[in-house]
């Protein structure tokens, strides 16, 4: 089998050009029975699940833009964790009326990524992707909190995880000689107080490439076509199913494609595109646009004193929107730190191809109510948003010093993140969920992903519920489910069961082999002990 060239992947630049340069040009089949609109980390995932589980299937993919997985899958428009539920705060909400933090849905997500490992190892198994070190990488992850509050919060969140054994490796530690073996750049220039962390094996992950190459296998495939550079104009019922319209940015050229299932994955445009549909269930819904910012430092003596992701407690001044954190990244062969991710008012839906004009031309008679409401009863949301949009070099750096106390101002500078666009329903009244939500019409021909985190990281599980709800005769033979079981071993088991604790054991082990992170994922204690030449 072809393969698409190791240069081209591992620098995140793969267009129109490279793909006739490897003897793949962009195509658009005839007849299609899936179109996949959009090429990130979602779209590509369900398009290879979907082959897989039938290879008579023909598959079709647009891309607006030229490049494959430019937008909220690119490495630089996230932070690029496996979200694990090892470190994130917000999946663990503060304590019951009997002091423990419930853990349920950190649970969730832990299984949810855990199936991600497996379907990515299966992938490499295969031959499908090569060389897993180039997307992903075994990164300590660790929670970090100061004060008195925060700190028996850490305690009790950490006495309820490690009951579960998702998360019996985890360490606690209130000792800052020990927190500054790990984390150096955390603890340096404190100021004392309380203080506590807590440890686990996690990874980074650079969505976007992997992406690219999950998109590079199903190009090479039969009756598969993707073509980068097309635009879905419009969603509406046809004779046959769905009919789509379709510009082409280069020459302007227009035409129609009809369908019978359509999945829009296209991040912030999938909203306009739901809209166009005239579906009775989309009636009502609205959307949101909500930029980011990061801090990033390339000082090489700096970057290399840091080899974890740090998240905090979210203060409580700030919205569901997730706490700071301190990562290492390794995006294009650099090592860097991101710091943030910090907010910005933005009236587009997309970074690369969205237009100022996107969340006015998104109002209808039908939302204006569930906008309005939704921004009355979240006003610190819209607060927060004013005061970050607002913010100087300074006070961003003065963010920054909360979790690396001696950062210095030259070695940082900021760059846009992506867009994420809120979802607002009528049905909500003005409610806000943060999270992941997917969107099937009632026919279930149409499925579409909305919200954001913890997104590229559960792609597996999505694009395995979006088969489920609409697609479930690929799953009713015993055929279909063996297939299925190559690709996600576990996908028919309670792995959060105490009784199937050995079966995780077992299937993580495998993937981590599969994806070569077990040798690199020790302990977090054993990895930055022996980094900083602290005794183990």
């Amino acid at each position: 089998m072809k393969k698409f060239s190791d240069t081209r992947l591992h620098t995140g630049v793969f267009g129109r050009a490279d793909l006739e340069a490897e003897g793949i040009a962009p195509s658009i089949i005839e007849a299609p029975d899936v179109v996949l609109v959009g090429s990130g980390i979602m779209s590509s995932t369900l398009a290879v699940m979907l082959k897989r589980l039938d290879p008579r299937l023909r598959i079709q993919m647009f891309e607006v833009t030229t490049e494959l997985a430019s937008e909220a899958s690119e490495g630089w428009n996230n932070a690029g964790t496996g979200h694990a539920g090892i470190c994130e705060m917000s999946y663990t909400p503060d304590r019951d009326q009997e002091g423990r933090v419930p853990i349920a849905r950190a649970l969730l997500i832990f299984e949810q990524f855990e199936h991600s490992m497996q379907f990515w190892g299966a992938m490499v198994a295969n031959g499908m992707v090569d060389d897993p070190a180039d997307f992903i990488q075994a990164v300590p992850h660790i929670c970090f909190v100061k004060g008195v509050d925060d700190v028996a919060f850490l305690q009790a969140r950490h006495a309820a995880m490690m009951e579960h054994h998702f998360f019996r490796g985890m360490r606690l530690t209130m000792d800052p000689s020990v927190i500054h073996a790990w984390v150096p750049l955390v603890m340096e220039g404190r100021e004392p107080g309380p203080v506590a962390a807590t440890v686990g094996d996690g990874t980074e992950v650079n969505f976007g490439l992997l992406a690219r190459r999950l998109c590079g296998w199903l190009a090479q495939q039969e009756h598969c076509g993707i073509a980068n550079g097309w635009k879905v104009t419009k969603l509406r019922r046809g004779v046959k199913g769905w009919q789509l319209g379709l510009r082409c940015a280069a020459t302007g050229e227009v035409r129609d494609q009809h369908v019978k299932f359509v999945f829009v994955g296209a991040g912030g445009g999938s909203l306009p595109l739901l809209q166009s549909t005239g579906l009775a269930e989309v009636a009502g819904l609205g959307g949101f646009p909500i930029g980011g910012q990061w801090l990033v430092c390339d000082e090489p003596a700096t970057c290399e004193r840091h080899e974890a992701k740090v998240y905090g407690a979210t203060p409580p001044s700030s919205p569901s929107l997730g706490s700071g954190h301190l990562d290492v990244r390794r995006l294009n062969g650099q090592r860097q730190l991101l710091f943030g991710p910090f907010a910005s008012w933005t009236t587009r839906f997309l970074k690369h191809s969205g237009q100022w004009s996107d969340l006015p031309f998104s109002l209808r008679a039908n939302n204006v109510t569930s906008l309005l409401r939704t921004a009355f009863r979240n006003g610190s949301l819209v607060r927060y948003l004013v005061k970050q949009g607002l913010q100087s070099m300074e006070s961003r750096m003065q963010a920054l010093r909360e979790y690396y106390p001696n950062a210095r101002s030259e070695h940082w500078r900021l760059v846009q993140a992506g867009i994420r666009v809120q979802a607002i329903k009528k049905k909500d009244r003005g409610a806000l969920f943060f999270g992941t939500e997917l969107f099937s019409s009632e026919d279930h021909s149409l499925a579409a992903l909305l919200g954001a985190s913890p997104g590229a990281s559960v792609a597996v599980n999505i694009a395995f519920e979006v088969i489920q709800t609409c697609l479930p005769h690929l799953l009713a033979s015993s055929e279909g489910r063996e297939r299925m079981r190559q690709m996600i071993p576990t996908f028919d088991i309670d792995l959060k069961q105490p009784g199937n604790a050995a079966s995780f054991e077992k299937n993580t082990r495998e993937a981590s082999d599969r994806l070569q992170i077990n040798g690199r994922r020790r302990t977090a204690w054993a990895v930055t002990s022996t980094a900083f030449g602290e005794k183990k």
